[in-house]
């Protein structure tokens, strides 16, 4: 290692870095050398090759000149103060000024070797740079300009400006071909057409070329994604080392699930159960992601799993992320199973002490053999007799701890994920990439079509009037708002005061109630029955109805301030409606945002595909804040983007898995630097 220096040394270690430029730097998330190695360009200035100042005749639209510093002017008092240096490279003398430029005082002195970059124009019949560009070149070495050179823009911050962190790095960059250590042998690179990743970091920082960044990019955006792909593969590796009970299906079992059904399943949920079900004959865990659209019939495929448990004698946990939800899918299983011998029982937090006692006893014997619950199935004090199945609805609601922690009840169980929000391809491969995918691709027959308008405020009192024709006549509606309560700050409608406005207004009489996540959830599961039972016609609500809900009868949805939401929630919104057998309408108000809000909202009206809308998203908003994913990591990727590098990802997925099989815990010596690296990572 150079002078004792390593790549977790502190970097105030680094030559002309000290204690004071590491704390500003420390503000950066820069407290390492590794950190300041890998601490990237946001972008590049191109500054064409130096010209001899003799040849600048000062109508260029673009120059470059190079030389030393033989004057200088401070001008601070008039209308327009600047700063003006004159430089000469020997064969004549230019100036250049920056007006307002008095910041420059203490870094342009005389004798120092500057080069500056931009439009030169003429004062007084001479050629004049005017708020150029700058380096200071503190080699004094000018051959470099001799060139186009690509200059690093770095994200400042603090009292650190660009140029600043430029130093920096070039002076730590030295340090990297004996710092950074090569993870692969010439022929895996060849075979994957990478660069070495030393050449990569320093090119990242100094490329000759943008061919040579690209390449550069590319190699280091494949070390992202592998070192990903290897976490994940060794948590499915340190997995599959546990047993599960094995739920074999015969065809006697099929035939009693599917009666249960008052319909056929349709082909897509056939294609799923049958993945599902081979996973659960095995003894290896399952860990598999069952997702679909809106509507598309996956409580249902969830069910018959939870079944194939109960008739293997075993017992599976239904969690969702919200009362409401859990509540909705106890009432559906219950109906499904009336008469059947299968004991069924809701766990949440609103359970009273008494009744959650006898249904942690009932538990602990195997009395009862399916729960449905909350976060509540998380408690210390529930206990299986012997818990096959866990099924979790809406996973990324819930958090990887929480995900985490129901696994430890029971004995190693199989373990179902649900979700009706559309995963894109690159999330499926990190979000969820420890767990096997299948999806229902299709919705059951008969379910009625959903048509969305884009309007502006304007448009929804136009439409006010065929909204209440159509309530009059019996179908119901959700009005959704971005607020609960108003507030201070934003200038935002809220589900409170429309509730008033609704019930006074134009939808007086038609019974209209209001459902918030502030709630008690007694009082949001009673509002919540009356809505089911038509007792209450129309719903003010928060986007506590953004999952799951299934009234047939709700045929209108009008979601206020659309252009607050991502594409797919309001997808999963406008997915509350058109449930039953006729036609259903979501209109999307859009009270700001421009024409930019506009053209986004514009998806959703031709587009009902949630996948297209997923990816959609992701494209316009990012992993971390469509799906939280600060938490696995997706946040700290320096150089890879998943949607523009998918490709990528999906060949260090392949080669992360292929390494994690040969080598699970990655003990082989040829395999310690990457496992230092996962480490680190």
């Amino acid at each position: 290692m150079s002078d004792g220096i390593e790549l977790d040394t502190p970097v105030r270690f680094v030559k002309g870095v000290g204690p004071l430029r590491a704390e500003q730097l420390a503000q950066l998330g820069v407290t390492t050398v590794y950190d300041l190695l890998t601490y990237f360009p946001r972008r590049f200035d191109l500054r064409r090759q130096a010209q001899p100042i003799v040849t600048i005749n000062g109508t260029e639209a673009s120059a470059t000149a190079a030389g030393e510093v033989v004057e200088t002017e401070d001008r601070v008092f008039g209308p327009k103060p600047f700063f003006r240096c004159t430089l000469t490279d020997g064969t004549a003398m230019i100036n250049a000024r920056w007006f307002f430029g008095g910041y420059l005082r203490d870094k342009i002195k005389k004798g120092v070797t500057l080069a500056v970059s931009g439009k030169v124009s003429r004062y007084r019949e001479c050629p004049e740079f005017v708020n150029p560009r700058l380096q200071i070149l503190w080699d004094e070495s000018t051959a470099h300009l001799q060139h186009d050179e690509m200059l690093p823009v770095y994200p400042a911050g603090g009292k650190l400006s660009s140029g600043v962190i430029a130093q920096l790095v070039h002076k730590a960059l030295p340090l990297v071909p004996s710092l950074i250590t090569p993870w692969f042998d010439r022929e895996y690179l060849r075979r994957r057409e990478l660069m070495p990743r030393p050449a990569a970091i320093a090119a990242m920082h100094r490329p000759e070329d943008k061919d040579q960044w690209r390449l550069a990019r590319r190699r280091l955006a494949y070390d992202e994604c592998l070192l990903m792909q290897l976490g994940i593969a060794i948590l499915r590796a340190r997995r599959e080392v546990r047993p599960a009970y094995a739920l074999p299906c015969t065809q006697q079992i099929d035939q009693r699930i599917r009666a249960r059904f008052p319909f056929t399943l349709t082909p897509a949920q056939d294609q799923a159960l049958a993945e599902i079900v081979r996973d659960l004959a095995s003894p290896m865990p399952m860990n598999r992601l069952l997702q679909g659209d809106v509507g598309s019939g996956k409580t249902v495929v969830a069910l018959y799993a939870a079944l194939l448990a109960v008739a293997n004698r075993k017992q599976a946990a239904i969690m969702a992320p919200t009362e409401i939800l859990a509540s909705q899918h106890f009432r559906k299983i219950e109906q499904y199973l009336a008469g059947s011998r299968v004991k069924v029982a809701l766990l949440s937090g609103q359970t009273p002490a008494k009744k959650r006692q006898e249904l942690l006893a009932a538990l602990a014997t195997g009395e009862v053999q399916i729960v449905v619950g909350t976060h509540a199935l998380l408690g210390d004090d529930v206990r299986f007799a012997g818990l096959a199945l866990v099924v979790i609805d809406e996973q990324h609601k819930f958090g990887v701890l929480q995900r985490t922690g129901i696994r430890g009840k029971g004995y190693a169980p199989h373990y179902l994920v649900m979700t009706a929000t559309p995963i894109p391809r690159t999330l499926a491969m990190t979000v969820f990439g420890d767990l096997e995918t299948c999806t229902i691709t299709a919705p059951p027959p008969g379910r009625g079509r959903t048509v969305t308008k884009v309007v502006e405020p304007a448009g929804l009192r136009a439409a006010m009037g065929d909204i209440r024709r159509r309530l009059a006549a019996g179908e119901q509606a959700y009005f959704i708002y971005p607020l609960v309560n108003p507030s201070p700050e934003l200038e935002l409608a809220n589900a409170t005061e429309a509730y008033e406005e609704l019930s006074r207004g134009e939808l007086k009489g038609l019974g209209v109630g209001l459902i918030h996540g502030q709630m008690p959830p007694a009082q949001k599961d009673s509002i919540m029955r009356d809505f089911a039972a038509g007792r209450i016609r129309v719903l003010a609500a928060s986007i506590v109805v953004e999952v799951g809900l299934d009234v047939p009868a709700a045929n209108i949805i009008v979601i206020n301030h659309a252009e607050r939401f991502g594409l797919a929630q309001l997808h999963q919104l406008r997915g509350r409606v058109g449930r039953g057998e006729s036609n259903a309408t979501c209109i999307l108000v859009a009270a700001g945002g421009g024409e930019e809000a506009r053209r986004r909202l514009g998806v959703l009206e031709k587009c009902n595909d949630g996948f297209a809308i997923a990816e959609e998203d992701l494209r316009i908003r990012g992993p971390g804040e469509l799906f939280g994913t600060r938490q696995h990591g997706l946040s700290e990727l320096k150089v890879a983007d998943l949607v523009e590098d998918f490709e990528l990802l999906r060949m260090a997925r392949r080669d992360a898995f292929e390494i994690v099989r040969n080598d699970p815990t990655l003990s082989d010596a040829h395999n310690q630097q990457l496992r230092r690296e996962v480490i680190r990572a």
